[in-house]
This record gives structure tokens, C-alpha cells and sequence, in this order.
């Protein structure tokens, strides 16, 4: 989320009737939500249709060829056994010609089959980079109480790792199911030319194939969901623990951080596994059950040829056909793990993309340049409905004053910056910005008129220049604009004595400048945005003394002619602001400057004197 100068990061077997039974089976026990989630994802197709048309043509195509030719090698089996035992010697010409057909055959199936993966991977890759593009424009519209209650790791993993499953499955399942289901219809027919009874005996693995993975299917996806699931939570586990990871060492947590991990990467293995074992049980059943029907053939087959009733090559034939009528039994069963898995990861990532959106902006416009006159009018508000937090707040402040907001923790004052910048929007009353409702006015208008400053000093992987140019509204920004920024927030002094200048790589966060120096770099980026309302939310509580009185003054020049807020605990830094709030439970309790609060004697008194008693 891009606010100017603001340090907030942005806050889803077999082929025909048969086969379609076993798919059927994955799609609607899969899941609670299976068919709703095949539909879904098929949804995406169409936009590809000519290149899946081109998928399955080719696809059957090869398939075919390599149905005919068993056939053809039992051609060859049967003349040279008819030859032989006639005495006619071996009919050479017919056994070349058609092996040269079954070469050039072979080869077709090989291009044919690698042109239809090539194809069938790009239409998976836009596919997903459509999905991502999706997942991305939803974060950015999701509202900031979605980051508040999921953690980020989990976030992370619906966008990477569950959109990975369904890559995977997409690129290899359809082709699969189309060349299973062309290679059984394609077999049948072949099969009922040679020896009906023995088709009937190949049939009849169908049944047995489909009740065996239906079966299997039933018990194993509610695993697959609880692997996605605790996989997701481990990542966020790692996230929170790496973020982290200076506050663990500090503690000596280290070992107590492992043993957590490894409680959730246990339930993560125990899920993994037997979901995976589940699954997998169906391809050595069903295969159990092929091995069945290819004894029966072995024993009929033989009888027949002994009896003089089939062909040798015939038997030759069928014993191929039956090992290949098994084959996409067996390949449908092997990848039931893979198609559950992404079904499982597109329920998550579905789950993500039918979040609730944040309220719409309506067309609404703002003075340009804003005068900074801020109003709150009757505000209530509260995070969630059992628990208020603001009630009938009402609040003037007129362009350029400068408001400093104190109070205990959780009296409700970065509340007010989150009402104020529309991450939230208020239940009750309303905020008016130059008198105009904020509610009318769009998200990126509003908050290109305000400027903010952190605690926690944001900084991102790029250099220095970036980092403050982030702030710009126009992303060129110019070096002299940057210099601008940057002497006015008294950064541009130790920029200057970095190796590189504004050039200077920053890596990870930021770890080669101070905390102050830090926060010089982001109040430039709030000095480069040039807004109308600036908002200091605890600038300069990390930093040490000599540091703050650096920040101070920067932070005094950008609040020339600026409608500031200022929020702290160190009452120290608000002596000087012209009016004070003290806010206790979302309402004002005490108003007025510093020397009129004292003589109060009050709430701000007490505060202060807490404060110094503290040693501060």
C-alpha cells in the first residue's frame, strides 16, 4: 500500500463413463466445495480454448497410434508363426514394412506427446500468472482488518505454495485424462475385434478400478486439506520467528522457538503423510486388480492357441493391450494425490479471492491543494461490535494547527490515523477533510494528502534514492527534489558519508544505518510527498536522545504550514504543539495547550508526572 511518505506496507482411470466416474469421484468427495472448485478452474480455459482444442487433438492422435500398434506387432507374430508352420519360409517384406510403420509411428507418438506438453505448459503458466495477477489486485483491495486477523505467512502461502499445486496438476492432469480416455475406448474396440470373452475380463478392472479410488478418495482428502492448512500455518510460524528473529535471540528463546516449530512441522509431517500414503495405496490396488485380468488372459489365451482357436499373435496382442488398458487406470490412480492436493490449494486460494472487499470508493473530489481543515463530526467506532471504542468523538482543527494526541494505551489514538486515512471507515458520524465527507472522496486521493511518519521505520530493499523517492508522487522524481527531501529531514549528511551516496544499496532491514537514521530517511520520503496533513505516530520514541533532538527539528520543518497530528508517549516531544487532547476510552477528556493542562491538574498532569517519577 503506497501512501505518500507513509511506512506501511501493503495490508485465494481410465477414459469415457468410466473415467469420468473416477474423476467424479475426486471432484465431489474431494471436498465440501469440489465441484464449485472444478468449475472454477475450468473457468479459465476458455480464454485458451483453440490451444486445449490443439492439446486434445494431439493428444488422441498419439494415443491412437499407440493403441494400433500391439495390433501391428501381433500382425508380425502371426505371419512368421503361419509361415513357419507352413513351410513357406518368413515373409521378410511385411515384417520390415511393418516395423517401419511401427518406427515411424513410435516417433509421431514422441513429437506428437512432447508438442502437446509444450503447449499444455504455457496454457497452465498464463493460467496461473492470471490467478496471481488476481490474488495480487485482491490484497491490494482487501481491507486492512484482513491483514489484522490472518497472518501474513499463511497469506503468503495461499499466493505461492497452493497456487504451485494447481500449476502443477494443470500442466500434466487434463492431457493425461484425455489420453487415458481415448487409450481404453481406443483398446476396447481393438480388444472386441480379437477375443471378446477376453475384453469382457479387461472390462471388468473398471468397476473395481473406480470403486477403489472412490473409496480411497472418500478417506484422504480431509488430509490433503489439514496438509494445506498446517503448511500455511508453518509458514507463518517462520515468518513471524524470522521478523523476529533479533527479539528471539535477545530472549535466549531459541530453543523454545524450535520446539514450537517443530510441534507444527510434526503435525504438518503427520498430515503429509498420511495423505500421501492414503493416496497412494490406489496404484498398487489397482494395479493388484490388472495383474488379476492379465493372468486370466496368460491362461486363456494360452488354452486358445494350444487349442488352435486364437492366433498366437492375437494373445500376443491382447496380453498389450491389457497391459496397456491397465496403464491409465493406474496413472489416474497414481495422480489422485496430485489432483486432491490441488483442489485442496485452489479451495484456499478461491477462499482468498471471495474475501470481502473493502467498501468501493465513490466519485468524489478534493480542492486541489487542500487546505488541511479537519473535522470529526459525532464519531463512533469499534473493531468489533461487543467491545466500543469511540463514542460521539467531535474534533475541530483548523489548516497548519498542529494537534498532539496523548493518552494510556488503547485510549483509541492510532484509531483515530486509521479513521483518518480510511483503513478503516467510521460506523457512526463522520470526517470531513477541507469540508468535504471523506467517505466520498477516492482512497488514492484521500491519502495523496497526507504524509505520515512511523515508529517502526519501514525501509525496503533498494537504495537510498528509491527509498525516499517512494514517497513522490510522481515516481521520477528528480535528484534534486531528492536532495531537497533529504536536507530538509537533515538526512542528506550522512547519506553523503555513505559508500555509495543516494546510490547506497539497502539490504534486508537496513541493517548497515542506525534506528535514527532510519527515520531521517522516512520523514525525507514524508518531506518529498509534499502533503497537506502530516501524522507523526511515535517518530521518535526508539531512538536516544541527541537523535531525537535531530528528528525534532526535521520534523519541525515539515510541520511549517502543515495541519499536523502528533501522537506520543514521551510527553516530552508535544510541549510545544498548540493544542493537546488527552483521550481517554475514545473520548477527549482534557483539551488545551501545555501550560493550561498543568494547571489543570489532571489526567496530562498525571501522565507527566509518571513520566518523570519514571526517570524520564
Amino acid at each position: 500500500m503506497a501512501v505518500n511518505g507513509m511506512d506501511i506496507p501493503s495490508m485465494a482411470p481410465g477414459g469415457g463413463k468410466p473415467s469420468s466416474s473416477i474423476m467424479a469421484s475426486v471432484i465431489e468427495k474431494g471436498s465440501g466445495n469440489g465441484k464449485k472448485t472444478f468449475k472454477r478452474l475450468m473457468s479459465y480455459l476458455p480464454a485458451h480454448l483453440w490451444k486445449v482444442i490443439l492439446v486434445l487433438i494431439l493428444t488422441a492422435v498419439s494415443t491412437t497410434f499407440a493403441v494400433i500398434s500391439p495390433q501391428l506387432l501381433g500382425d508380425v507374430t502371426t505371419s512368421l508363426q503361419t509361415t513357419v508352420q507352413a513351410g513357406l519360409g518368413v515373409d521378410f517384406p511385411f515384417i520390415i514394412r511393418t516395423l517401419m510403420i511401427l518406427a515411424v509411428m513410435y516417433l509421431a507418438c514422441f513429437g506428437l506427446d512432447y508438442l502437446a506438453t509444450w503447449i499444455m505448459v504455457g496454457v497452465a503458466q498464463k493460467i496461473i500468472r492470471t490467478l496471481r495477477h488476481e490474488i495480487n489486485e485482491k490484497l491490494s483491495r482487501l481491507p486492512l482488518q484482513y491483514y489484522d486477523s490472518h497472518p501474513y505467512g499463511d497469506v503468503m502461502s495461499r499466493a505461492t505454495n497452493d497456487v504451485d499445486l494447481v500449476s502443477q496438476t494443470l500442466q500434466t492432469t487434463l492431457s493425461q485424462v484425455v489420453s487415458a480416455a481415448v487409450t481404453i475406448v481406443g483398446i476396447t474396440i481393438m480388444m472386441l475385434r480379437i477375443h471378446p470373452l477376453l475384453t469382457v475380463i479387461c472390462i471388468l478392472t473398471l468397476p473395481a478400478g473406480a470403486i477403489i479410488t472412490r473409496s480411497i478418495v472418500q478417506k484422504s482428502q480431509k488430509y490433503f486439506r489439514r496438509n494445506s492448512m498446517f503448511l500455511g500455518k508453518l509458514n507463518g510460524f517462520i515468518e513471524e520467528v524470522f521478523t523476529g528473529h533479533h527479539i528471539v535471540k535477545a530472549f535466549g528463546r531459541e530453543e523454545a522457538t524450535m520446539a514450537d516449530f517443530d510441534a507444527d512441522n510434526r503435525q504438518l509431517f503427520k498430515a503429509g503423510t498420511v495423505s500421501q500414503l492414503a493416496s497412494g495405496t490406489s496404484y498398487p490396488l489397482n494395479g493388484l486388480v490388472s495383474d488379476l485380468a492379465y493372468i486370466a488372459i496368460c491362461g486363456i489365451g494360452g488354452f486358445g492357441v494350444l487349442n488352435g482357436t486364437i492366433p498366437l499373435g492375437d494373445v500376443q496382442a491382447m496380453i498389450q493391450y491389457s497391459q496397456k488398458f491397465s496403464g491409465p487406470i493406474g496413472t489416474l490412480s497414481n495422480i489422485t494425490n496430485s489432483i486432491q492436493s490441488a483442489f485442496a490449494g485452489a479451495e484456499r486460494v478461491f477462499e482468498l479471492l471471495d474475501e470481502p472487499e473493502q467498501i468501493p470508493d465513490e466519485e468524489g473530489a478534493l480542492a486541489s491543494p487542500t487546505r488541511g481543515a479537519i473535522r470529526f463530526r459525532d464519531v463512533s467506532f469499534s473493531y468489533s461490535p461487543d467491545q466500543s471504542l469511540i463514542e460521539h468523538f467531535n474534533l475541530d482543527v483548523a489548516p497548519g494547527e498542529s494537534v498532539a494526541i496523548v493518552g494510556h494505551t488503547g485510549a483509541g489514538k492510532t484509531t483515530l490515523v486509521n479513521l483518518l486515512l480510511r483503513f478503516y471507515d467510521v460506523q457512526e458520524g463522520a470526517i470531513e477533510l477541507d469540508g468535504v465527507d471523506i467517505r466520498s472522496v477516492p482512497r488514492e486521493v484521500l491519502r495523496s494528502r497526507f504524509g505520515m511518519v512511523l515508529q517502526d521505520a519501514w525501509l525496503f530493499e533498494g537504495t537510498v534514492r528509491e527509498n525516499i523517492a517512494y514517497g513522490a508522487r510522481d515516481t521520477a522524481a528528480d535528484d534534486k527534489a531528492l536532495r531537497k527531501a533529504a536536507k530538509a529531514s537533515f538526512a542528506d549528511g550522512f547519506i553523503s558519508g555513505l559508500s555509495e551516496g543516494y546510490d547506497t544499496a539497502l539490504k534486508g532491514e537496513a541493517a548497515g544505518i542506525s534506528a535514527g537514521q532510519r527515520q531521517l530517511l522516512t520523514i525525507a520520503r514524508a518531506v518529498i510527498s509534499d502533503p497537506s496533513v502530516l501524522i507523526l505516530d511515535e517518530a521518535t520514541s526508539s531512538v536516544d536522545t541527541r537523535t531525537e533532538q535531530l528528528l525534532q527539528q526535521a520534523m519541525e520543518q515539515l510541520m511549517q504550514g502543515r495541519t499536523t497530528f502528533i501522537i506520543a508517549h514521551r510527553l516530552s516531544t508535544i510541549r510545544h504543539a498548540k493544542t493537546i487532547l488527552v483521550m481517554d476510552e475514545g473520548r477527549i477528556v482534557e483539551q488545551g495547550n501545555h501550560q493550561q493542562l498543568m494547571d489543570k491538574r489532571g489526567v496530562y498532569y498525571e501522565l507527566l508526572r509518571a513520566q518523570f517519577e519514571g526517570g524520564e
